[in-house]
């Protein structure tokens, strides 16, 4: 059971309490990320997110806040997607008001030291260069900038290195000023909480800023022909995303859409997975998922491939997809489906950390949640004939993406490949 407060300041508060649990989370969502940004401060949503933990008036260094949250053992960081970031402490429950204490100021009070900015931009910067020398992550990327291009949507969430090394202080006073607000700013507590639980969080948030947020741009999602992105590697395999544009988070067959989803690639059974790993022998990690935004969507197959097999291995896949486009889905496989996602469900959500993500990501997403009931009936509601129907509603020609990291000259065409009929 969760409960959600809105405070006097327009401040959301979430409260998912568990019996018998000894750790507890405090997680802190706003409505911040890539999709806000302009194209000449691309990264900062996750550069702020970085300097957050450099130091606050009451903690003036980053070692104070490490040390303090390492002295009682707690896990603790921050993240940055698309449309939000995060910052959250789990942390034994005896040690509640530390961690609100602690996260309230980091999220409130950070100070944006100039000397701490320019010695972050090398951390950033290495992040960066991290996730462009793996290639598993990088071609994710890859794909969205294959999907949506020039604008927000398609642009890296960690942000181009000359735009890091040029970034000042005064760009992230004014971005926080227009976003870190009381009203687009969730506070996540779960596990075991104390019984005046909302009335701390209400007292350490009482001076979040008010005012009017500023919205992101609207996603151009149209597509009229396949597109192909190839970005070349010297590499032990092909890592590639082969995907469609789907649905964004408010639409209701996102739920038909996670069926599909598991049928295609929900775990080693899955129809994917068998013909891919068990079958062709080409590749070893092979997974299918959707992706739900404010305003787009999309599904994915994703595959690091042995080389010489690429070709068959794409073949493969649009081969399946195509399947459920005129193959109804047996009864039987359509509730292994199902109870595959109601099981991942159920284990996903159970330590204290995760009912904050998986309670705090919907209500920061669309300011609505549902419960795990609610979601296993949405589940349970889905048939055979809507797999069906989302299969020929989005596996089309013109909808296919491809972005591959590899051993593949830019010449290399794909376009006898990228088709269903």
């Amino acid at each position: 059971m969760f409960q959600k407060h809105t405070l006097q300041n327009g401040l959301r508060v979430v409260l998912a309490p568990q019996k018998d649990a000894r750790a507890m989370t405090l997680l802190v969502l706003v409505e911040a990320g890539s999709k806000y940004e302009t194209k000449e401060l691309n990264g900062l949503s996750h550069f702020l997110e970085h300097m957050c933990f450099k130091g606050t008036i009451k903690r003036p260094h980053p070692i104070n806040i490490a040390t303090e949250l390492d002295q009682i053992g707690a896990e603790y960081n921050a993240f940055t997607g698309h449309e939000s970031t995060g910052y959250y402490a789990k942390a034994d429950a005896r040690h509640f008001d530390l961690v609100l204490d602690v996260i309230s100021d980091l999220y409130l009070n950070p100070t944006f030291e100039t000397k701490e900015i320019e010695t972050e931009k090398g951390v950033v910067i290495e992040e960066i260069n991290m996730y462009e020398d793996t290639p598993m992550r990088n071609v994710q990327e890859l794909f969205l900038n294959t999907v949506y291009g020039d604008q927000p949507a398609g642009w890296p969430l960690g942000g181009r290195k000359e735009i890091i090394r040029a970034i000042k202080r005064e760009d992230f006073i004014t971005y926080r000023g227009e976003h870190y607000l009381s009203n687009a700013t969730v506070v996540i507590a779960a596990g075991a909480l104390p019984d005046d639980v909302k009335e701390r969080i209400e007292a350490s948030f009482s001076s979040m800023p008010q005012g009017t947020k500023k919205d992101k741009l609207a996603v151009i999602d149209t597509q009229e022909k396949p597109a192909t992105f190839i970005k070349y590697k010297e590499s032990d395999q092909t890592h590639f995303v082969l995907g469609v544009r789907a649905y964004h988070v408010f639409d209701p067959r996102r739920y038909q859409l996670e069926v599909l989803s598991a049928i295609l690639g929900g775990g080693m059974s899955s129809r994917l997975f068998q013909k891919i790993r068990g079958d062709l022998g080409a590749a070893y990690y092979v997974r299918s998922g959707a992706e739900f935004f404010s305003d787009s969507g999309l599904f994915v197959t994703s595959v690091g491939a042995e080389h010489s097999k690429l070709e068959i291995t794409l073949e493969a896949i649009l081969k399946e997809y195509a399947r459920l486009k005129h193959e109804p889905v047996s009864e039987g496989e359509l509730q292994k489906a199902k109870d595959h996602l109601k099981g991942g469900l159920v284990l996903s959500i159970e330590t204290s950390d995760a009912l904050a993500s998986f309670y705090g990501g919907q209500e920061i997403a669309t300011k609505t949640i549902h419960d795990p009931e609610e979601v296993f009936r949405q589940v349970d509601a889905v048939t055979a004939k809507d797999i069906m129907d989302i299969a020929n509603d989005i596996f089309k020609d013109q909808h296919l993406n491809l972005a591959l990291i590899g051993p593949i000259t830019e010449d290399h065409s794909f376009e006898k490949i990228l088709h269903f009929e």
